[in-house]
């Protein structure tokens, strides 16, 4: 069997917990990273705090091929990322010298401030991603890869750096609509998750037009296992008395 991908997404900032923020990243990075292969494992929201985002990173970094943090690395007092990512690797932390000079070559020189130029300041080692929109770069150490908040910014610097990431066969997708109630599906869908267990079955319950029904997720890395799964999920939709419409996403093409 091909080696599989992991990846670790960490959303780091007090903003999204309070709520005052709602994350626009996770499902961008989610993705574009099964585009190249990679499956996401985990998404975590953790707050700016160095001891908790320097546990989380070497948490993910030892489970996962890679770790991607969105937010935290701006001129403010708490934008504290990079600092904890050099915590966590137990590497210095200074100012990066190339970071340094696009800084000063982006800026005029009287709107160069300390707290601007702390945008430069990276863990020893680091590897720059460069930023197309702000130019203040993001950076990348080890398997490490850190990128700003804004999802403007955070998108463009992303599709700047997909190119340093390995991964294998992206994740096949396949959804069937059911307008049936999720407890007449339940016992039905547990069966057929034990007769196809290679292929991952989800149940999504939503209320519209007066009544309940449910989408049918499926996905997994074999296209033949997912059609066959997926003529087996709504062959059971028919026995219960409904009928089944189903799309194929664009995770992975089934085409």
């Amino acid at each position: 069997m091909k080696k599989r991908y992991t990846a670790c997404i960490l959303i780091i900032g007090n903003e999204v917990l309070s709520g005052r923020t709602q994350d626009a990243n996770l499902a961008f990075l989610a993705t574009r990273l099964n585009d190249l292969g990679i499956q996401v494992s985990e998404a975590r929201v953790i707050r700016d705090d160095r001891q908790i985002i320097a546990d989380a990173v070497n948490q993910a970094r030892a489970q996962n091929d890679y770790v991607l943090t969105t937010g935290g690395i701006g001129p403010t007092h708490d934008d504290i990322t990079s600092e904890s990512v050099a915590h966590a690797l137990g590497v210095p932390f200074g100012r990066n010298a190339e970071a340094d000079a696009i800084l000063r070559n982006y800026y005029a020189p009287e709107d160069i401030t300390e707290e601007r130029m702390s945008m430069a300041d990276m863990p020893e080692g680091a590897v720059l991603i460069d930023n197309p929109v702000s130019r203040a770069p993001g950076f990348q150490i080890e398997n490490v890869f850190v990128l700003p908040g804004v999802p403007r910014i955070m998108r463009d610097m992303f599709q700047g750096m997909a190119h340093r990431l390995t991964g294998g066969a992206p994740m096949l997708s396949r959804s069937i609509t059911a307008a049936l109630p999720e407890g007449e599906l339940a016992g039905p869908l547990g069966a057929l998750q034990a007769r196809y267990p290679d292929v991952e079955m989800g149940s999504y319950p939503f209320f519209q037009g007066g009544k309940l029904g449910a989408n049918l997720v499926l996905r997994a890395f074999d296209a033949d296992q997912l059609a066959d799964a997926a003529e087996a999920v709504a062959q059971m939709v028919r026995d219960l008395g409904g009928a089944p419409s189903g799309s194929e996403q664009a995770q992975g093409s089934l085409k």
